[in-house]
């Protein structure tokens, strides 16, 4: 079991971005997590490919993506481009799925799929071999603060039973609502990767908090 911690920017505060990037890089942290959202799959707007350009200039850890927009299809070059490591794109935003996970592998970076929170993961079957990461939403996506969705656990028990049973290596990353007593319980369940926004970013001592979720404590 992996505890990888993937601290998500869109909680970081950007009028002091450089400062918060820095600190994820000397912490404990594993990935930087980014939001685009486009205000049509979700109501929010969030990030443009050009913050994935700017953060990847400063980062150095990878740059895990998450798509919250309809047709993810039409920019996986341009992300890319633009410094993405891993793309998740959302089941019920794609037409295209299988087509399209086969079009960020090829473009060289690893693929995940979401599912909000009222999506069976038992609609992954058929995908569960050709991706990288499921992504859990524990809340409902669009903006961050949410409070963490306790059937999530369930989800999570079923997506492991899934993949056990199609001998998939994909890892499971659950997003939303995470902090300090549910992550270690997400860990203990299954979860290899877990995207903490605003309980990481909302404290006085961040790399402690990201320090206590590895230990699970």
């Amino acid at each position: 079991m992996k505890k990888i911690i993937a601290p998500s920017l869109l909680s970081a505060n950007l009028a002091f971005l450089y400062r918060d990037i820095e600190m994820l890089n000397k912490s404990e942290a594993d990935w930087f997590h980014i939001d685009i959202m486009d205000s049509s799959f979700v109501s929010n707007i969030s990030f443009g490919f050009l913050f994935i350009k700017y953060v990847k200039k400063y980062a150095h850890k990878p740059m895990d993506v998450h798509l919250m927009i309809l047709k993810p299809e039409r920019y996986i070059e341009q992300l890319k481009a633009c410094g993405a490591d891993h793309l998740h794109i959302h089941y019920e935003a794609c037409i295209h799925l299988n087509r399209t996970i086969f079009s960020i592998k090829e473009n060289g970076m690893k693929v995940g799929v979401a599912v909000n929170p009222h999506t069976p993961v038992s609609l992954l079957q058929d995908i569960i071999n050709d991706i990288d990461f499921v992504l859990l939403m524990s809340v409902n996506p669009g903006y961050s603060g949410q409070k963490f969705i306790h059937q999530t656990y369930q989800k999570l028990e079923d997506i492991k039973n899934l993949i056990l049973k199609k001998d998939s290596s994909a890892l499971i990353e659950v997003d939303g609502g995470i902090n300090l007593e549910n992550s270690s319980l997400l860990f203990q369940n299954g979860a290899d990767i877990l995207v903490a926004g605003t309980t990481i970013f909302s404290d006085s001592n961040p790399k402690k908090i990201i320090h206590r979720m590895k230990l699970g404590n």
